[in-house]
């Protein structure tokens, strides 16, 4: 009697034992995988046996195989089944995760959103599964748009969390919550929960890899909220409070050691994750500065780190993470003259969104970008403009500016240039301060006023080439060419002028080298998905993801 009690664990063990061995193995052999785990149904196994079989199945078919429908049959019943089965949340909540996903994966949302709901409903009792399927379904209403329904959810999420004792998740909910307020531009509900957030921070006793890494999303979040205000001066204390932090975390190892709280089992981000992330809001904001060369430095050390993690970690951020510091250097190489680099780069970001919808999707603007006339028409910062930037705002009074000066109205150029300078000047927008001086000194020159347009245009080369912005570099030089001789100061004319013929011949060789590249007829793209990838010289390239 006893051996027939004890047969089916160990006809089940061996089974478990060599689906795992085949699953582990190098290169893994999920068929053979697969074998092993449906050959238990051929036992009749009890309830509890078959719902995690079913999930196990369902689990390795979507994760490592294409064949989406039988894995999505093999989820059904794991939920269907673990329902009926007492004390079974692990199977019955994994099985809800899981199952949701590949509805979405198979753009059936409708079916996602209920069984989560459902789940969330009977998960009240397991703190663990309750928030982390409160956590999904907010992220499915993100990507929907749906920040209103997400933010409710989170804001539910941090009251459970308070409940049952977790403060750490419950500043996990409020940051996020915080993080899609900024996204919805809701200044005044952001600075309270802000500021809730530091005190819950600041006072959380624990792991201490957790506790930074709640520091750093609080910090992200204020300095991204500081740059999307354009206040590129008023955040270096808390960039700089950032930039530390991640250095403190470096040096960290990580705790094994379990929290003891089952609702406190959540990463905001790997760490690895986290140093690539600080790199990108530098980033950022050396661009807005006008720190250019600091702005190379840095991406090139997070594409760096972003290339090693890509090798082992298939997380769809870092893509995300790729194509923004590309967005920024394509930029960066614009303004410093080097066209041909910047067509290579969007040849890149043309890839990485090929291998995504949702990253065409989310950036197909930016490399879409396209200056329509009626687009001035509502640049206008005296009056109803609907940016709160400061950057923004102050970038405005120079496209206004700029378009006055063309139109020969000189006096309304300079008053709304006056304003760009002294908001640039306020935050350090370098950028718009040189490109301001430069135009109110060519301004200057064209009403006959010598002098002040020399005071305008020596200060803007020299911005212009500790930037360097080699477009400002070539205008300063002209400009200064045209004074020096309408002043008599021979050889300084002569100086500028040999100036001004080494910035055009750069440009110009940087424009043939342009122009000469397969990725030139990238800017012939105006419309649909990105173009088939146009290869380098050196012959094709295959990439992993295409072949699964």
């Amino acid at each position: 009697m006893a051996s027939n009690v004890e047969a089916p664990e160990r006809w089940y063990l061996a089974l478990l034992g060599f689906a795992e061995h085949f699953r582990t193995s190098s290169p893994p052999k999920i068929r053979l995988c697969v074998h092993c785990l449906q050959a238990v149904f051929q036992f009749k196994p009890p309830q509890r046996i078959e719902a995690r079989t079913h999930l196990q199945l369902g689990s390795v078919l979507y994760h490592h195989t294409k064949n989406s429908e039988l894995a999505r049959n093999h989820l059904e019943q794991a939920w269907f089944i673990s329902q009926q089965v007492p004390q079974f949340e692990d199977v019955k909540f994994e099985a809800a995760s899981i199952l949701s996903e590949l509805y979405c994966q198979q753009n059936m949302v409708d079916s996602a959103k209920p069984l989560l709901r459902k789940a969330i409903q009977i998960s009240q009792q397991t703190p663990y599964w309750h928030c982390r399927l409160l956590f999904q379904l907010a992220q499915l209403h993100t990507l929907e748009k749906d920040l209103v329904s997400a933010c409710d959810l989170l804001g539910v999420g941090a009251e459970y969390a308070r409940v049952v004792g977790s403060e750490y998740t419950r500043a996990l909910f409020l940051l996020s919550k915080g993080m899609l307020l900024l996204m919805e531009r809701k200044l005044g509900e952001v600075h309270p929960l802000l500021s809730l957030c530091g005190t819950i921070v600041e006072n959380w006793q624990g792991n201490p890899i957790q506790k930074e890494s709640l520091r750093v999303f609080f910090l992200v979040l204020q300095v991204t909220h500081y740059l999307d205000a354009g206040q590129v001066k008023s955040v270096k204390p808390c960039l700089k409070q950032l930039q530390q932090c991640i250095q403190t975390i470096s040096t960290l190892h990580d705790d094994e050691i379990l929290p003891s709280n089952p609702a406190d089992l959540f990463h905001w981000l790997p760490k690895e994750h986290m140093c690539v992330l600080v790199y990108l809001v530098t980033v950022m904001h050396s661009m807005q500065a006008g720190y250019l060369e600091k702005a190379q430095k840095y991406t090139d050390k997070a594409l760096m780190q972003l290339e090693k993690l890509k090798m082992l970690d298939c997380s769809p951020i870092l893509s995300t993470f790729q194509v923004i510091l590309l967005e920024h250097i394509i930029m960066c190489r614009l303004v410093t003259g080097h066209k041909a680099t910047a067509l290579q780069e969007i040849s890149q970001v043309c890839q990485l969104c090929q291998q995504s919808p949702r990253l065409f999707t989310n950036h197909a603007a930016q490399l879409h970008t396209l200056l329509l006339y009626s687009l001035l028409e509502r640049i206008n910062p005296d009056h109803n403009f609907p940016v709160s930037s400061h950057c923004l705002r102050a970038a405005a009074f120079y496209i206004r500016g700029l378009l006055s000066f063309f139109q020969g109205r000189y006096n309304e150029a300079k008053r709304f240039l006056r304003e760009t300078l002294k908001m640039s000047n306020a935050e350090d927008l370098n950028r718009l301060t040189a490109c301001s001086l430069v135009l109110l000194g060519h301004i200057f020159y064209v009403l006959g006023n010598h002098r002040e347009s020399n005071n305008m245009v020596v200060p803007a080369m020299q911005l212009a080439s500790k930037i360097p912005d080699m477009s400002v570099q070539l205008w300063s030089s002209a400009l200064l060419k045209d004074l020096n001789k309408a002043l008599g100061n021979n050889m300084d004319a002569h100086e500028a002028a040999q100036m001004h013929q080494n910035f055009s011949q750069q440009l110009l060789q940087d424009h043939i080298a342009a122009c000469s590249l397969p990725e030139h007829n990238l800017i012939s793209w105006t419309d649909g998905p990105p173009p088939v990838q146009i290869q380098a010289q050196n012959g094709p390239t295959t990439s992993l993801a295409s072949l699964l």
